[in-house]
């Protein structure tokens, strides 16, 4: 069965988070997804782009490339750049056990979109990062 493809370039900037969000969300609702999901999606997006934004590009601003795929009962969200290489998955997750006053700064995005997405996956494609987020 084929699915539906989908995908749009933005500029990898902050102001930029909420228009991706609604690109994806849209889509995300298009195909049906428990409204739960979406905002899990979202939370994705906002985590993703935030680091992107931040620090994937020496000389900003860059781009991002967004592709959605809905097939077969997944939902499949890329993010696509061509920033420095950074594998956010080689993160070492943080002691959540840890109060906040000794807890190191960072880590926690990604360590939330672990427990929310049903798949989290990165490769480096020749000068492309690629994160995928499957629910």
């Amino acid at each position: 069965m084929a699915g539906k493809q989908d995908q749009r370039i933005f500029p990898a900037r902050i102001d930029v988070i909420p228009e991706v969000m609604d690109y994806v969300s849209h889509a995300a609702e298009k195909a049906a997804l428990h409204p739960k999901r979406v905002m899990h999606i979202q939370l994705a997006i906002d985590e993703a782009m935030a680091n992107i934004c931040n620090y994937a590009y020496q000389t900003p601003p860059g781009e991002v490339l967004v592709r959605i795929q809905d097939k077969e009962g997944h939902f499949m969200v890329e993010m696509i750049d061509e920033g420095i290489p950074f594998d956010p998955l080689n993160m070492e997750e943080p002691d959540t056990q840890v109060g906040l006053e000794e807890r190191e700064v960072g880590g926690l995005g990604i360590f939330l979109l672990r427990q929310v997405m049903q798949e989290v996956r990165y490769r480096r494609e020749g000068k492309q990062n690629i994160l995928t987020f499957v629910v």
